[in-house]
């Protein structure tokens, strides 16, 4: 589309300046208005899209001109078959820290500026660093990523948005940690747990939600015909106090590989 060339065409040429801002404010107001659609997305996912957030639809565009780009100047005719996902990822970061920077997303030195702000750090795993402060109707999570590019843990955040909708999460930052891990910084409704769902009860809930299990039974992992769910263990899916229902706080969601 035209629109999304214009936007490839300024970064390109101009970098982040304000004019390539303005570019993608607007381009990010007509994905959220419904009038221009993310490609990858069909109309239903695009809820998910938009519950996500202004700055998780700029970070979109940013990381897929990245890609684009690297395909087309390092590889174009080159019979390599394209560029690696650790090279894809690397560059989408990099860009996405740059445009973050110009559109005044980024945060340094997060930890101390979110435990001033969000409260204390509750939880810690391999993807998320948890704060919450007591009566909070919500938690803010660092989310680093465990998916094979930044561009896919994005549409990560997206999708759970689409199929887990009481539980979304709203992108307002990013950051790097200590360690120089690049991460999202979003806020997720807080869930009251009651105790971890059972087996039995987060296949009913994949089940409502179109999905079916992927390991003949034995496993955590779900599928429908363009999306797959992993990694829905009982720590990612609570049964919730108020409506006594499994609710899924956190799994690994993409697209599934044509």
């Amino acid at each position: 589309m035209k629109c999304f060339q214009d936007l490839y065409e300024a970064i390109a040429n101009d970098g982040f300046t304000q004019s390539t801002l303005h570019i993608i404010d607007e381009l990010v107001n007509q994905i959220e208005n419904g009038s221009t659609d993310l490609p990858r997305f069909n109309l239903r996912e695009h809820s998910g899209v938009c519950k996500a957030g202004a700055a998780l639809i700029g970070a979109t565009l940013v990381a897929s001109y990245a890609e684009r780009s690297l395909t087309a100047s390092g590889y174009a005719g080159s019979g390599q078959g394209g560029p690696s996902s650790w090279e894809i990822d690397e560059l989408q970061e990099k860009l996405i820290e740059q445009w973050a920077k110009a559109a005044r997303l980024w945060v340094e030195a997060s930890d101390d500026i979110v435990r001033k702000g969000f409260g204390p750090m509750i939880a810690e795993g391999a993807e998320a660093k948890v704060y919450y402060r007591e009566g909070s109707p919500a938690v803010l999570k660092e989310r680093a990523s465990i998916y094979s590019t930044t561009q896919k843990a994005l549409d990560a955040i997206a999708l759970h948005n689409y199929i887990f909708p009481e539980t979304a999460m709203h992108v307002i930052g990013f950051t790097r940690d200590s360690d120089g891990l690049f991460r999202v910084i979003l806020t997720q409704p807080y869930v009251r747990c009651q105790r971890l769902a059972s087996k039995e009860e987060i296949d009913k809930l994949a089940a409502e939600k179109g999905f079916h299990d992927n390991r003949e039974g034995q496993g955590v992992n779900y599928i429908s015909e363009r999306i797959a769910l992993e990694d829905m263990h009982p720590a990612n899916v609570f049964i919730d106090e108020v409506t006594s229902l499994p609710i899924c706080i956190d799994c690994i969601v993409k697209f599934v590989k044509k």
